[in-house]
């Protein structure tokens, strides 16, 4: 059976992330303590604010006097807590980056707006880049990070920075694993730089399949290649190794097919890399989780929408690492929000001096 207990201090969790996001405390007209009801009504019903609750206004006119950067380094005290508890610092890491979007619906505008096809009434997508814990014997795979990116964003920046966010959370980083759309000189370049090692999935350009025409089926092969940089009116050039695997059956996907990375890990072990490259995959079993959390909005301001994402995630995080054996993800949304009525209803209780000790 669920810990009544643990659920409370998980709402206490939630309040202090919208207080920490939005500059609110209890002294004010309204903080966490009343927000987190509705916000947790939507996640769990997948709904809009409006629809559950007559804070919506309120809510959103907080959001938007707060700062993106006030939501993010809330969510980044809460992971810090969690690499406390779970002793990260002495463990080491296999990370993975992925994008995500959130879909939009009416005129786009701005920068935060990436333009769509109009399929299904969807005109636009706000993105935001997603770091997670991807590691075999760390079994909590959470996203320690993400950050919103707006159209023309300096992806190597984007990724570089993230880790640079999260450095004092984890200990040594032993791989991170990304997709095609990562595949950038100066992204490989940073990471050389800053000794951090990458496997990258290569597309399929004309230099790879001309690589490839000339393998037989099941061969496997790792060469040193060279590229060059120009950045900031200067020219770089450096090595990383690609390694060619042709025609590997996919038990999957039942079928054979051309895999080639990159990577700057010297010691690589070119039989285990399709096994290894598989583990990014989790990142998108966490996308696909968050989304039973999801909270609908029509606005097109960017601070929400990165508001309710973190939210979102921050929920994720919570069940990932505490509930995740006892109940399911929709299970612990619809038993936090009956809580956290609970707790509205009663707010002695919700903020006895044991809670606020531990929230705080």
């Amino acid at each position: 059976m669920i810990n009544r207990e643990q659920l409370v201090f998980s709402c206490g969790i939630l309040r202090h992330f919208i207080n920490g996001s939005l500059g609110l405390n209890r002294e004010k007209y309204v903080s966490g303590f009343e927000l987190s009801k509705p916000l947790l009504d939507a996640a769990a019903y997948n709904t809009y604010v409006e629809t559950v609750s007559n804070k919506a206004d309120i809510f959103y006119l907080r959001t938007k006097q707060s700062l993106t950067e006030m939501t993010k380094y809330s969510y980044l005290d809460y992971i810090n807590r969690i690499s406390r508890k779970f002793d990260w610092k002495n463990k080491e890491f296999v990370l993975a980056f992925d994008y995500t979007d959130e879909d939009f619906y009416g005129e786009v505008q701005g920068l935060d707006i990436y333009g769509w096809t109009g399929e299904n009434g969807i005109t636009g997508k706000f993105k935001f880049l997603t770091c997670s814990i991807v590691s075999d014997d760390i079994p909590q795979r959470i996203p320690l990070i993400s950050i919103p990116v707006q159209l023309g964003h300096n992806m190597s920046y984007a990724v570089t920075h993230c880790l640079d966010l999260i450095k004092s959370c984890i200990g040594k980083i032993l791989l991170i694993l990304f997709d095609r759309w990562f595949y950038s000189k100066e992204l490989m370049y940073d990471l050389k730089a800053l000794k951090i090692p990458y496997l990258i999935f290569v597309p399929k350009d004309k230099f790879i399949k001309t690589e490839l025409n000339g393998m037989q089926d099941k061969e496997k092969k790792i060469i040193e290649h060279e590229y060059k940089l120009n950045r900031d009116k200067s020219n770089y050039k450096f090595e990383s190794r690609l390694a060619f695997l042709k025609q590997i059956f996919s038990k999957k996907l039942d079928k054979s097919l051309d895999w080639v990375f990159a990577t700057n890990v010297d010691d690589i072990e070119i039989d285990k890399l399709i096994e290894t490259y598989k583990k990014r995959w989790r990142i998108e079993t966490q996308f696909r989780i968050q989304d039973e959390a999801r909270i609908k909005c029509k606005s097109k301001e960017m601070k929400i929408r990165y508001f309710l994402f973190l939210f979102e995630q921050i929920l994720q995080t919570q069940w990932a690492c505490f509930y995740k054996e006892e109940i399911n993800f929709k299970q612990f949304l619809i038993e936090i929000q009956k809580v956290c009525e609970t707790l509205i209803e009663n707010p002695e209780r919700s903020y006895s001096k044991n809670l606020k000790a531990k929230v705080e």
